[in-house]
């Protein structure tokens, strides 16, 4: 008995089903109408079980592709009902939300295999497991195996040609592409006709029909307004509202394939690839040729017998068969970790590196040993790198990044070597002054391009190279810092710094006796901490300055711990002066929402506070 019903459920020419109960995957996959429009099947009665529908309709609810085709699929069935004269209906009861909710853990297909059962009818699935328990329960059942489509041309690809890098549709807007290479490229209008949101959503569902049907086809993200498809070639996100004003689709594919020994690399540098680089960092403008640089290393790798893996989101590496590509859209950040350290790939290529726990995963990985390659977008080189600032202990960083390959036009711009040293950073030259510090060398001539270093309670980024008529980086700081350092002797201090080894403080005439000290211990002491030679002054008359200045209004509130200034939203994130009886207290940085705070407990907060019961005027000034 059970071998002639798994003979039955292989035999897709069986005309002899009378009533038959299809379930949801034979649906979407349309095999159904399919079959009965070559006479493959010829039925005198279809149920169609309230719990498809349903399902479907949750589908297309979430603007998910496959609940459209579904409930086409049920309207062609329909129409061939009066064309071939057969029975079509509705039956059992409509599935509750938590059913429909829990259709991947059998649920729906568990509602609709009884009434498969109760009906006497026969269950027709493209769902093996759900054949198979079918099959156990005695069940009358026919299997069809899904077909595997071959690589149709798709309707999208008739606005491609072999110099296309990418393709953009919008409804009511003609179709343009860009064509070229990296770097050269132009915009053109592929034809004069506008496209009409029906031809776009066509476009739209015949994609996703295909990415679930060919072996090349993966929908990575799929979301109420927004759907991204790596379809063979192409990489294709679809927006719709409300996520966008209208339907729209953007297509890439790359133009070109290119390996190492097309880049012209050095011999110096195919070394450190080869032997040394193991968190390397390719960096560059969209469309500069990133990808295509980082299918090179990939390739490299993998022709080295090497085991290489990739994590993509969305998978658009176009990679032989031995290099594994991982979605990190289908999975999460533990779900990548643990697999990538228990298959221990020698060389991970990271690409599209775009959030925190990103930056996170590949620093976690490259400690425990893993190489790898990351890809992110950046302006300039040392941008590549500022974006792990931040996210992981500075430390770290070269351990972390040892290579940055900057791409522009298609080509390798720059390559940056990082390596971490302990020195006096550039621009300041006592002894005492040695730190941690990261320096990046352009890798081909050795030249300190960057250094990296904490100062304060800052993490710094300088330019080591002084450019003309502007003061260096490093001076700024410094000058910023040094005024705030003399806050403790000073209300009202001003600071500029003449070079490396030296400053003048400006400060009123009552504070200098107290600054220098009994011969000059005091400021002796403070050169000592600072590590220059410091000049103070008589802070001159800054009335001028003051004629320059405009009073900002603002309301004034005293908290539990802070005094607050509110001031207007448009002075967030700019430098406001606060004066006391018309002299200088101290300069403070509104906040994103236009708020100073001051701390109560402190000596400015005091001040202020004693003033505020005193009645005298406090003004903010820029």
């Amino acid at each position: 008995m059970l071998n002639k019903q798994k003979l039955k459920m292989t035999n897709e020419t069986n005309t002899n089903i009378e009533r038959i109960v299809p379930d949801t995957s034979i649906i979407i996959e349309g095999l159904l109408s399919d079959k009965i429009g070559k006479r493959e099947i010829s039925p005198k009665e279809i149920i169609i079980h309230e719990a498809v529908l349903a399902e479907l309709e949750h589908q297309a609810n979430l603007g998910k592709a496959i609940g459209f085709l579904g409930l086409d699929e049920i309207k062609r069935i329909k129409d061939l009902s009066d064309k071939n004269n057969f029975q079509f209906s509705f039956k059992g009861q409509r599935p509750r939300a938590a059913e429909i909710r829990h259709a991947s853990l059998g649920e729906i297909d568990a509602l609709i295999r009884q009434l498969s059962y109760d009906e006497g009818a026969t269950l027709i699935t493209s769902d093996k497991v759900q054949s198979e328990v079918a099959l156990a329960r005695g069940m009358k059942a026919v299997y069809f195996k899904p077909p595997e489509k071959g690589l149709k041309k798709l309707k999208l690809e008739k606005f491609f040609d072999e110099t296309t890098m990418s393709v953009h549709l919008r409804e009511n807007v003609m179709p343009y592409s860009k064509r070229g290479m990296p770097g050269n490229w132009t915009f053109d209008a592929l034809r004069k006709a506008i496209l009409k949101q029906e031809e776009i959503q066509d476009i739209s569902r015949e994609v996703i029909e295909e990415a679930k049907l060919r072996k090349d086809g993966f929908i990575e993200i799929e979301r109420a307004g927004s759907t991204i498809v790596q379809l063979g070639k192409f990489r294709i996100v679809i927006t719709k509202p409300p996520f966008s004003d209208g339907w729209e689709i953007t297509a890439v594919r790359p133009v070109r394939k290119l390996n190492l020994n097309d880049y012209k690399l050095s011999e110096k540098l195919m070394k450190r690839i080869s032997e040394q680089a193991e968190g390397i960092l390719v960096a560059g403008s969209p469309g500069m040729g990133k990808t295509t640089f980082s299918q090179g290393l990939a390739e490299f790798y993998a022709s080295k017998n090497k085991v290489v893996k990739t994590v993509e989101a969305p998978r658009d590496l176009v990679l032989p068969e031995n290099v594994t590509q991982y979605a990190i859209s289908h999975g999460d950040a533990q779900e990548i970790h643990d697999i990538l350290l228990l298959s221990r790939p020698d060389h991970t290529i990271f690409d599209e590196m775009r959030n925190t726990d990103d930056f996170k995963l590949f620093a976690d990985l490259r400690l425990a040993g893993v190489g790898m390659v990351g890809v992110v977008h950046a302006t300039n080189p040392i941008d590549a790198i500022q974006r792990f600032l931040g996210r992981i202990e500075m430390g770290v960083i070269p351990q972390v990044i040892d290579t940055v390959f900057f791409i522009k036009d298609g080509y390798i711009n720059k390559v940056l070597a990082l390596k971490m040293t302990v020195k006096v950073p550039s621009g300041m030259t006592e002894a005492d002054l040695a730190r941690p510090v990261v320096v990046v060398n352009d890798f081909e001539t050795g030249k300190l391009e960057y250094e990296l270093y904490s100062y304060g309670e800052q993490t710094v980024v300088i330019p080591v190279q002084e450019n003309k008529g502007q003061e260096k980086g490093i001076h700024k700081l410094a000058a910023s810092s040094i005024e705030d350092f003399f806050r403790k002797y000073s209300n009202n201090s001003e600071v500029e710094v003449i070079n490396d080894n030296k400053c003048t403080v400006f400060v009123p005439e009552r504070d200098i006796a107290k600054i220098i000290g009994k011969q000059g211990k005091n400021i002796a002491e403070i050169e000592k901490k600072l590590g220059m030679s410091v000049e103070v002054r008589e802070l001159g008359n800054s009335t001028q300055k003051q004629e320059n200045q405009k009073e900002v209004p603002y309301k004034f509130e005293i908290k539990k711990n802070n005094i607050i200034f509110q001031l207007d939203i448009k002075m967030q994130n700019k430098d406001v002066d606060v004066l006391l009886n018309d002299e200088f207290l101290m300069t403070a940085k509104a906040g994103k929402s236009g708020l100073i705070k001051v701390k109560k407990n402190n000596n400015v907060g005091r001040i202020i506070l004693n003033a505020v019961n005193k009645g005298e005027k406090v003004r903010l000034v820029v």
